[in-house]
């Protein structure tokens, strides 16, 4: 095989580095590594091709779906679309414990004339390469297709509809799960999004998380799940664009009235019995995964953990602790129940005044103790009823999806009046404002 390297007047620093394998008409290769990735552009490639092929024009080259399907690329928006779906099956790889493989494209060529080495290339023909390097790569590639899940994220991957350069990226909204989250304005729409970068070098593990939101989210379709704009490649890092909520989470507010907790409540609940219906374990209920907006709109977000269930039943060990089930802390299996447990005692949190119960607290709770209750004289009995049937530390005593909707304190508040959420939401975001202003 010969091999290609981009000379230093084309390279650029890059965490990220790209290698180009060109397969040519006699069966041979060329690979071509790329130092500098993001600013690659569709004529590049052209050029370094007329390099490989001098005898011919080349006006397109091809690369291959998941399915095997030829795709040509003949523009810089079709090969950002090639680079995107490329990254998206290395990802795959690093999450699987597999090599690397090289993008391979296929130069689409007519006749005449050649081009000069405007690239500087050098090429190394050192015998036996071709065969030693391509072997190497093929023996660890798997036999089986990919599943149809992940095929459907490669194309939406790889569909354009999100690029880095229609992004403005505005404030940083906070951080987690392996990346930051930023308020964005996308341009061509005007919207503002909340835009979660993740860089590629994390752990397997966080990969997988980011597969696993990746796949919930484009999955789900619902008023009451964060909506998925799209996600892009960009050298070492993905973007997921999501739906912004000016509300922010309900972990910064303090203590919510009732009635106004009653109609966000509802909003969770039938949230969580989408994703339910649809088999999905959120496993990281939490005030900070649910979102509010000032128009009244509640959702919930932060899909990294959560899991595709067999059965009903789940077993891995992940999420955030202080709002786990005790069969999740005792490491026992789990199903749908768990969910409950964490709604009940997320609600319990925001209602004891945000941080009064402490998460070693909290865990001690669990593990070794009665579940903690509400007062009653603090609260309404429905509320309190609600929140003590969440918590029972038997998984079977809670309540299942079809008796959580038709819980009094969920049917009391069951109304659509999403105006009471709205109007708390401005009501409060107004008075931070002011204070913050104050001398």
């Amino acid at each position: 095989m010969l091999w290609l390297l981009c000379g230093p007047s084309r390279a650029m620093e890059s965490h990220q580095v790209l290698v180009i394998r060109i397969k040519i008409p006699d069966g041979g290769a060329v690979d071509w590594t790329v130092h500098s990735a993001p600013q690659l552009l569709f004529r590049d490639v052209l050029d370094v091709i007329g390099q490989v092929l001098p005898d011919a024009t080349t006006t397109a080259f091809e690369y291959e779906d998941e399915d095997g399907d030829r795709i040509t690329v003949r523009s810089d928006e079709e090969m950002k679309a090639m680079l995107s779906y490329y990254y998206s099956t290395v990802m795959e790889q690093q999450v699987n414990g597999q090599l690397i493989e090289p993008l391979q494209i296929y130069p689409r060529a007519c006749k005449p004339p050649g081009k000069r080495n405007i690239h500087g290339l050098k090429v190394n023909t050192r015998a036996g390469s071709a065969n030693n390097s391509s072997s190497a790569v093929s023996d660890s590639l798997p036999s089986n297709s990919l599943k149809k899940s992940s095929a459907e994220l490669k194309k939406i991957l790889a569909n354009g509809q999100m690029n880095e350069q229609d992004i403005r990226y505005r404030d940083i909204l906070g951080h987690g799960n392996g990346g930051t989250v930023y308020k964005a304005y996308h341009v061509p729409s005007g919207k503002i999004l909340a835009v979660k970068v993740i860089p590629l070098d994390i752990t397997l593990e966080l990969q997988k998380q980011i597969m696993s939101e990746l796949e919930i989210l484009y999955k789900c379709d619902s008023s009451y799940i964060i909506g998925f704009y799209g996600a892009f490649f960009v050298e070492n890092r993905i973007s997921l664009c999501t739906e912004f909520m000016d509300g922010g989470s309900l972990d910064v507010y303090r203590k919510i009235p009732e009635h106004v907790l009653g109609r966000i409540a509802v909003a969770v609940v039938k949230g969580l019995t989408y994703l339910w219906s649809l088999k999905i374990l959120h496993r990281d209920v939490k005030p900070s995964n649910m979102l509010v907006n000032t128009r009244g709109q509640v959702k919930l977000c932060d899909f990294g953990v959560s899991t595709q269930l067999v059965n009903s039943i789940a077993k891995t060990y992940v999420g955030t602790n202080a709002y786990m089930a005790p069969e999740r802390i005792s490491g026992e299996q789990y199903g749908i129940h768990s969910d409950v447990w964490s709604l009940g005692i997320s609600f319990m949190e925001i209602q004891k005044n945000q941080g009064s119960l402490m998460p070693l607290q909290l865990l001690q709770c669990i593990v070794d103790e009665e579940s903690p209750v509400l007062p009653a004289g603090e609260f309404s009995e429905p509320f309190v009823h609600f929140i003590t049937q969440c918590m029972k530390k038997q998984p079977k005593e809670r309540p299942a999806p079809e008796d959580l909707m038709g819980h009094p304190f969920i049917v009391q508040y069951n109304d659509g009046h999403a105006e009471v959420v709205s109007m708390w939401v401005c009501r409060t975001l107004e008075e931070r404002r002011s204070a913050q202003g104050a001398p």
